[in-house]
């Protein structure tokens, strides 16, 4: 894949990674009231520190949870504290209302007030030069594709650029063996920087391409891994073997989360045979949960269904007749 259009040319340092943030204007799942403001907290701080490092803040998809409708005070907010920055944000699924980005999704409307840069079709987005190096950032934003393979307009090395490709995808990383998209060499891309999996998962590298997910900066889901975990953007620079992971700020668990008894979880490898009676007693768990935009739901599907059974398909069925996007 090769540019097609003129790019920005940006003088920085590398990228400040924002993945996933769920903007919201009302607590999704069972987050407490607060959500917003300790959300707008975090946005605060990664737009602080991608100044201070002279870093290009960059969203790797999902800024908003719910696509539209959100309040017009968010909105302003949102548009105060990005305007100064203009961070790039790449097109989750969670940002498109019925698989679509329209004027009336809220992104857009960032977009036309001048305080964020959509990347909102695949290729090639913007160029960073600084005292490390350069790269060129591409992006494939959710429902469109990852390149087979990129056409480097320059060579990679010192006096080269890297080439840096964010994505939006579900990505078979080692958490997510069950994930469409292969961990593959793609010939001509040196990253692959991928939101939309809220787990962290260690870097891959398959040839001359790293993968990385870096996680989300935002707890969703009311779970152990959530609560063990610190919500990070994450670094990247020119010339760097690993992402830096950067923790923003967060409250403990038991303050954004309900005081509630963890609903159950299978132990790392382990997944329930049958659904059986400790899998009808995970759903009742969730019974409590506000799951109709998906989260949580799918993840306990995808933990404890197993595909093998006949039973699997129906399930995997009626959950898509459910929830219109995926969680």
């Amino acid at each position: 894949m090769g540019e097609t259009r003129r790019i920005e040319e940006i003088e920085a340092e590398g990228l400040l990674l924002i993945p996933d943030p769920h903007v919201a204007s009302t607590p999704p799942g069972q987050r407490l009231p607060g959500y917003t403001e300790q959300i707008l907290d975090k946005l605060a701080f990664c737009m602080q520190e991608a100044a201070g490092r002279r870093l290009v803040p960059t969203v790797l998809g999902d800024l908003f949870h719910w696509p539209r409708d959100n309040s017009n005070a968010l909105l302003v907010a949102l548009i105060g504290l990005f305007t100064p920055h203009r961070p790039f944000c790449l097109i989750g699924n969670h940002d498109k209302y019925q698989a679509r980005l329209t004027d009336d999704c809220s992104v857009a409307v960032l977009a036309a007030a001048g305080a964020v840069r959509l990347i909102d079709r695949a290729g090639p987005a913007f160029r960073i030069r600084g005292s490390s190096g350069a790269a060129l950032v591409c992006g494939s934003p959710d429902g469109t594709p990852l390149p087979r393979l990129h056409e480097r307009s320059k060579p990679a090395g010192k006096d080269g650029e890297e080439v840096v490709w964010l994505s939006h995808h579900g990505i078979s990383f080692p958490d997510f063996k069950d994930r469409q998209i292969a961990l593959r060499e793609i010939p001509g891309v040196d990253w692959v920087l991928n939101g939309h999996i809220h787990r962290p998962q260690p870097m891959i590298r398959v040839g001359e391409t790293r993968w990385c997910n870096p996680g989300n900066v935002t707890r969703l889901t009311f779970t152990r891994r959530s609560k063990e975990r610190v919500p990070a953007a994450a670094v990247w620079r020119p010339g760097a073997e690993e992402l830096e992971l950067l923790p923003v700020p967060y409250l403990p668990f038991g303050q954004v989360f309900p005081d509630q008894e963890l609903p159950p979880e299978p132990a790392p490898g382990e997944t329930l045979k049958e659904p059986g009676s400790g899998f009808l007693k995970g759903i009742e768990r969730l019974a409590w949960r506000r799951t109709s935009e998906g989260a949580g739901l799918k993840d306990f599907l995808q933990a404890n269904l197993n595909p093998e059974l006949p039973e699997a398909r129906l399930v995997w069925e009626l959950y898509k007749e459910v929830v219109d996007h995926d969680a």
